[in-house]
């Protein structure tokens, strides 16, 4: 039990680490809570920044989404343990402890959550983004629509209740971080990609 505590533990700590706060800082780049969306996010720093800055932060919080979910799975974690790894780190990109408990939106982080869990239900995730931004544009569009079906994915994929639970909790908490974007889609006024926001 001690063991799966800090497993969990270390999850929100590496998830709390904000990819987009410190690749800006590093670069000698503007905060990304300062400008834009003032969203530390990868798709913000790309708007502001440019690719390089956006993808490096989109790699970095992928990659946090991914290793609290390997490190359990190859200690031979239970399932539930696992889950809760998972969540633990996508809680902690959402309120991050290192930065007063604002952070992300949590897009990047729970892709590499499902690539560590299962790479189809990874993959499933991401065609459904690529489709639906293909379609619309709109990346805040492709992020909470893939996140909705990932429960669907998972029962079917997994056929799993405790990790469906977790993506469930975890699609809910993402489209809530969402809801500005939601509000902007409806009032056709929320960016497209390849626009700049001033």
């Amino acid at each position: 039990m001690p063991l799966n505590i800090s497993l969990i533990v270390s999850a929100y700590i590496i998830g709390s680490l904000s990819a987009a706060i410190i690749v800006c800082k590093v670069l000698g780049l503007s905060d990304p809570r300062q400008s834009g969306s003032n969203n530390p996010g990868a798709t913000n720093v790309l708007r502001l920044h440019g690719k390089v800055p956006g993808v490096l932060s989109l790699a970095g919080d992928l990659i946090k989404g991914v290793i609290p979910v390997l490190v359990a799975r190859y200690a031979g974690s239970p399932d539930w343990v696992i889950a809760c790894c998972g969540l633990a780190a996508f809680l902690g990109h959402l309120f991050p402890v290192f930065f007063n408990f604002k952070g992300g939106k949590g897009v990047a982080t729970t892709l590499g959550v499902l690539l560590a869990t299962s790479w189809l239900l990874g993959l499933s995730f991401i065609a459904t983004w690529v489709v639906v931004v293909r379609i619309s544009r709109f990346s805040s569009l492709g992020g909470i629509t893939a996140a909705l079906l990932t429960p669907v994915y998972a029962l079917s994929l997994m056929n799993d209740i405790t990790y469906t639970a977790g993506f469930l909790i975890m699609a809910l908490c993402l489209v809530s971080r969402h809801r500005q974007n939601i509000q902007r889609l409806l009032a056709g006024t929320e960016s497209k990609i390849g626009e700049k926001k001033e």
